[in-house]
């Protein structure tokens, strides 16, 4: 086994939301990733169905907690097919094989000494179904539910977790790789410098009945956390199964940042009660944020993952997920964000390079591959970065770092929509002598795109395989042998294809409050009257007046003279969305030098027409005599970043 795969098992006290199908959908991309590099993979997701919130929820829904259970796992194993989730199995804490291992487990545990009975007094969070320390409340609050802990004293039984600190301590310091990103490492290990108190894994039958018995005390019944942790041995077979531990030792889970501590603390210390090693590394992200707060029920701000597939598209949907986040740091959601990577990365760059490439073979090629003649510069530019993007793609998707990764790709994109302008196949069609150049020019377009079918399989598998269907080439199932320039055999048919991401216009989502938009960068807009003072009488602007500016990098993704009008380009900014904007440097720059190009763009000024173009933001360029050169950042960077 190479890698054994888990999401953590999703707690049904409500319906899916777009938090949990990000963590699913991060284990689908990774498990497709390296099967596609040949290795055995096994994927687990699943339910966490005990506790005294499913008691509660199934309650307000007026049914049994079995009932309930049932009903929201169903919900959640329904969520994935949708999204081209594809685990290799969907596991159940209620599952009769998880029942008998939690309590064997348990047993194991007891026998060995590393369970005892005792009084216990704290503050329970009922949300998190854990007691609290006074280190972790936020002004005296569960800072994930915003709510009081509750005090409560009742005997119960509890787990040595603190007679292992000091090994997992060693463990984090010699395993550098064990918890990542780094700051959950440094998180854990911060925790960790505090005496590590034993863990209560208990709850008495007086007051929850909805759990598994403790094998050796029927008046209580299991943790949750103690329960539900355990099913990453139930689905491999512990502790029989003959290639369990070949599959332990490929272990690998991904959480969110709110189960950090049972996950990097808790099930540890278990595992080495149990004398078993650990598992091989813990991948931790944020939250998904609306509004400045994390997607959670309690909040009423969910975003149903059934929904967005719906109505955009299980590959609209992965990309953004994949391509909007940077593991391990929150990111924000909205429609309109969705739409806007929609419209300008899937659309306008991946969509306008496959439709117009295949649309150029088939009038200049008889939809036939043309064999390649003696490549060019420009030639063999494209096809030493198209064969760089699939090692930087492999590289980073390794280091969980799904953004870098398609912005790799993205850059590639780009590189072959500014080759198509360069080179203008439509004008090498015009002379018969340029034949050989045209089949060549063609040639690296259709065999850039091949590669882009090859790296984009695991992201957006039905786009994939759109594109190798019109490729007339299969899905590849070797990414290492693929990746390689020159696969695609000269005269293979090719297919039209539908566009692949029709445009889609804003209106869907709730409309957003009014903001100030950008002018042009052909003209400056009429200023605010200065704030009184001596600052302003000096022609000075203070530290607050500068910060009224929205500095953001822009890249230019496509640009075009505007008619009648010497001084001015109609441009395409993505920023990260893509806006238009008139800038007035047509005299300095010609529309194909600029595609591609990142510039600092003004975001927060009032839109304007000019010569009948609405104007949307404003590029910054810098002006010596007759000289003029677009400011931009010194190297690449994500679009839409903040200048500051």
């Amino acid at each position: 086994m190479s890698l054994y795969l888990t999401t953590p098992i999703f707690y049904v006290n409500a319906q899916p939301h777009l938090g949990h199908a990000y963590t699913a959908v991060v284990a689908d991309a990774v498990s497709r990733f390296h099967r596609l590099a040949g290795e055995d993979v096994y994927f687990q997701t699943g339910t966490d169905e005990h506790g005294d919130k499913v008691v509660q929820a199934a309650a307000a829904a007026g049914l049994s907690p079995k009932e309930y259970a049932d009903r929201i796992s169903g919900q959640f194993r329904a969520a994935w097919p949708p999204l081209a989730i594809e685990p290799d199995r969907f596991i159940r804490t209620t599952d009769p094989e998880h029942i008998r291992t939690v309590q064997a487990i348990l047993q194991q545990v007891y026998d060995r000494g590393d369970i005892y009975f005792s009084d216990y007094a704290g503050l329970y969070c009922q949300g998190c179904e854990r007691f609290l320390t006074e280190k972790e409340l936020v002004d005296g609050l569960c800072p994930d539910h915003r709510q009081p802990p509750v005090p409560v004293s009742e005997q119960n039984y509890f787990f040595r977790m603190g007679k292992y600190q000091q090994w997992l301590i060693d463990h984090i310091e010699s395993h550098p790789g064990f918890i990542s990103p780094e700051r959950y490492r440094n998180e854990v290990l911060s925790f960790l410098r505090e005496p590590l108190e034993d863990l209560c894994i208990s709850r008495p039958t007086s007051r929850l009945t909805w759990g598994i018995p403790l094998p050796f005390d029927n008046r209580f019944v299991t943790y949750v956390w103690f329960d539900a942790l355990i099913n990453y041995l139930t689905g491999i077979g512990y502790p029989a199964a003959a290639d369990f531990g070949a599959c332990w030792a490929a272990a690998e889970h991904i959480i969110a940042k709110d189960i950090l501590k049972p996950h990097a603390i808790y099930w540890p210390t278990m595992l080495k009660a149990m004398g078993l090693g650990p598992y091989r590394r813990l991948h931790v992200h944020g939250y998904w944020n609306m509004n400045d707060a994390k997607m959670s029920k309690s909040l009423g701000n969910v975003v149903r993952p059934t929904d967005l597939a719906a109505e955009y598209g299980a590959d609209t949907v992965r990309y953004f997920l994949l391509r909007e986040m940077a593991f391990g740091v929150d990111a924000s959601f909205s429609i309109d964000a969705l739409i806007a990577r929609r419209n300008s990365d899937l659309a306008n760059d991946l969509g306008n390079l496959f439709s117009r490439s295949l649309t150029m073979a088939g009038k200049f090629a008889g939809n036939r591959v043309p064999a390649p003649g003696t490549p060019a510069e420009a030639d063999r530019e494209l096809a030493q970065a198209a064969t760089a993007m699939a090692e930087e793609f492999s590289r980073q998707i390794e280091q969980f770092a799904f953004h870098r990764a398609l912005q790799a790709v993205w850059e590639v994109v780009g590189l072959a929509n500014r080759y198509i302008v360069a080179n203008a196949p439509w004008e090498l069609a015009k002379e018969p002598a340029q034949a050989e150049r045209l089949a060549t020019v063609l040639y690296h377009l259709l065999e850039a795109l091949r590669l882009l079918t090859v790296v984009l399989q695991p992201i957006m598998p039905a786009t994939a395989g759109k594109m190798a269907a019109a490729l007339g080439v299969t899905l590849p199932a070797d990414f290492q042998g693929q990746a390689r320039w020159g696969l695609l055999a000269p005269g293979t048919a090719l297919s039209p294809v539908e566009p692949l991401f029709p445009r889609l216009e804003k209106g869907t989502a709730p409309a957003a409050p009014p903001q100030p938009k950008p002018t042009s960068a052909a003209r400056s807009p009429a200023p605010e009257p200065p704030a009184a003072g001596k600052a302003a009488a000096e022609g000075l602007i203070t530290f607050e007046d500068f910060g009224r500016l929205d500095l953001r990098v822009g890249e230019i993704v496509a640009a075009e003279r505007v008619p009648k009008a010497d001084r001015l380009l109609k441009l395409t900014v993505k920023a990260p969305e893509a806006r238009t904007v008139v800038a007035g440097i047509a005299a300095h720059y010609a529309p194909e030098e600029v595609i591609g190009r990142q510039v600092v763009l003004v975001a927060n000024l009032k839109p304007a027409k000019l010569k009948g173009v609405l104007s949307e933001g404003m590029v910054l360029a810098a002006k010596e005599g007759d000289r003029l050169v677009l400011i931009g950042p010194g190297g690449p960077i994500t679009p839409g970043s903040k200048v500051s």
